[in-house]
């Protein structure tokens, strides 16, 4: 498949663009990373998290975005 480097390039600034307004907007979203399902550890000298609850849901998402984009690409 040929694809044009310029839909490449478009598609990169779109996903770049997405992630600064996430960055942008995440601490006004204070249920990220707190979901039920996070794993957080807190000892004395040690400190573990995985948002694992949120992963979860923001692949959900993510899957659900390209496969709409892949539907109606075709």
């Amino acid at each position: 498949m040929n694809t044009h480097p310029a839909w490449i390039l478009i598609g990169v600034g779109l996903f770049i663009a997405a992630i600064g307004l996430f960055w942008l907007l995440g601490p006004s979203l204070p249920w990220i990373g707190k979901l039920p399902g996070d794993i957080a550890v807190e000892r004395e000298n040690v400190r573990f998290y995985f948002p694992l609850t949120t992963c979860i849901l923001l692949s959900l998402l993510l899957t659900g975005i390209v496969w709409v984009i892949r539907f109606f690409s075709k």
